[in-house]
């Protein structure tokens, strides 16, 4: 399963390696499309692969880091 993601990232999570971490810590495969980031905001347009459950498991990591989340199929 394939899905196009948007996300948006709070200035305070900068330095943490939140993509990084998702490539690390779950099943799936991530292509950046687009992204930029500065000392106040991020953001970043992403194609997640993998097995549904994982995908959904690695929607929620991000949520729950406060990461907005917003998906395109």
């Amino acid at each position: 399963m394939k899905t196009r993601v948007e996300l948006a990232f709070p200035g305070e999570l900068k330095e943490e390696p939140i993509i990084c971490d998702l490539c690390k810590n779950f099943n799936i495969t991530l292509s950046i499309l687009e992204a930029s980031f500065s000392t106040e905001v991020g953001w970043a347009i992403i194609i997640l692969e993998g097995q549904e459950e994982e995908l959904k498991r690695a929607l929620e990591y991000l949520k729950n880091k406060g990461v907005e989340v917003k998906n395109n199929p």
